[in-house]
C-alpha cells in the first residue's frame, strides 16, 4: 500500500499527514507520545476497504510545527486544527478515529465543530465528562494519572524525560502486549521525540487541559450526537474501566467494546480485530 506523505499550512501553523485510499474521509489522531506512524497499521486497511485515511502528525508532533506556548495546545485549538483538516480535504464531513489523546481532540473536534464529524471511535480515552466524574468517585484514578499532575511543574518534566528518552521506548514496549511494538518501531519514535521542541509540546498538551479544567470551561455542550463506537483495552494501567462507560446524556448513540487482554496501547495490540470493528462501524 502506498503511503502519501505531505505538509499543509492550515491556520498559520504547519502540520504533516500521512494518508492513503480514496472514498470516504477517515481521520486518524494519535495520542501521547506517539505520532502519525501509530496508525501504521490501521491506515493500509482503512484503504484497501474503500476509505480515505488521513492521519497527521497533530501540532507539536513528528514533523508537524511545534508552537512554544501552553496557549497554543489548548483543545479549542486542537479541534480547530481537525476541522481545518477535514475542510482542506476538500470533504464536509468525516470519520475520526481517536487513541488515547487523539480520542479526547475527537471528543472535543465533535463538541465544537458537530457539522464536521460524521462518525467517531475512540480508542482508551474518556469523555472528558465521564473522566471528571470518575475521578471524584474514585480517587484512585487521580493516582493513576499522576504524571499529568507532575507534566505540571515548569521545566523539570521536559529536562527530565530529554535526558531518560531511551527509557521511554523500553517503557512503551513492556506496557502494551509482546510483539505491539518493535524495536524498528521504537526507533522511529525515538527518531521523532528527539526532534526539537517535541516533548516540551508533548507536556504542554497536559498544561493547557489543565488550566482548562481550572478555569472550569467546557465549551458549547458536551453532549455529542454523533454515532460513536468506544474501544476499550480493559488493562489499561492509566485509565480506570469505567472510563469507558457511555453516559446517555452525553453521548446517546454510542456502544462500547471491551478487550479483556489488551492495555492503553489497543491498536499496536490487537490490530485485525481493531481493523474489523472501525470498518464495521463506518460502514453502517
Amino acid at each position: 500500500m502506498q503511503l502519501s506523505e505531505h505538509d499543509l499550512q492550515l491556520r498559520g501553523i504547519r502540520l504533516h499527514v500521512v494518508e492513503a485510499g480514496d472514498g470516504p474521509l477517515v481521520v486518524l489522531l494519535h495520542g501521547f507520545p506517539e505520532f502519525s506512524y501509530a496508525w501504521r497499521k490501521q491506515i493500509p486497511a482503512l484503504a484497501a476497504a474503500g476509505f480515505r485515511a488521513l492521519a497527521p502528525d497533530q501540532r507539536g508532533y513528528g514533523a508537524s510545527e511545534k508552537p512554544k506556548h501552553v496557549r497554543d495546545y489548548r483543545v479549542e485549538e486542537l479541534a480547530a486544527d481537525v476541522a481545518a483538516l477535514i475542510e482542506s480535504s476538500g470533504r464536509r464531513k468525516a470519520a475520526i478515529v481517536g487513541h488515547d489523546w487523539g480520542g479526547i481532540v475527537a471528543y472535543y473536534t465533535a463538541m465544537f465543530h458537530p457539522e464536521c464529524v460524521d462518525r467517531l471511535v475512540v480508542i482508551n480515552a474518556p469523555h472528558p465528562a465521564v473522566y471528571e466524574a470518575v475521578s471524584r468517585r474514585r480517587p484512585s484514578q487521580i493516582a493513576r494519572s499522576w504524571y499529568a499532575l507532575f507534566f505540571q511543574i515548569p521545566i523539570l518534566p521536559e529536562a527530565l524525560a530529554r535526558r531518560t528518552v531511551r527509557w521511554w521506548g523500553r517503557w512503551l514496549q513492556r506496557d502494551a502486549g509482546p510483539g505491539a511494538y518493535t524495536d524498528e518501531d521504537i526507533g522511529r519514535y525515538l527518531d521523532a521525540w528527539s526532534r526539537p521542541g517535541a516533548i516540551k509540546a508533548g507536556i504542554n498538551y497536559y498544561r493547557a487541559l489543565f488550566a482548562r479544567r481550572l478555569a472550569r470551561r467546557r465549551g458549547p455542550g458536551i453532549r455529542i450526537d454523533a454515532p460513536t463506537l468506544i474501544l476499550w483495552g480493559d488493562r489499561d494501567r492509566y485509565l480506570r474501566p469505567e472510563n469507558a462507560d457511555p453516559d446517555p446524556a452525553w453521548l446517546p448513540h454510542a456502544e462500547l467494546v471491551h478487550f479483556p487482554q489488551a492495555s492503553h496501547w489497543l491498536p499496536n495490540e490487537e490490530p485485525a480485530r481493531v481493523n474489523e470493528l472501525i470498518i464495521d462501524f463506518l460502514r453502517r
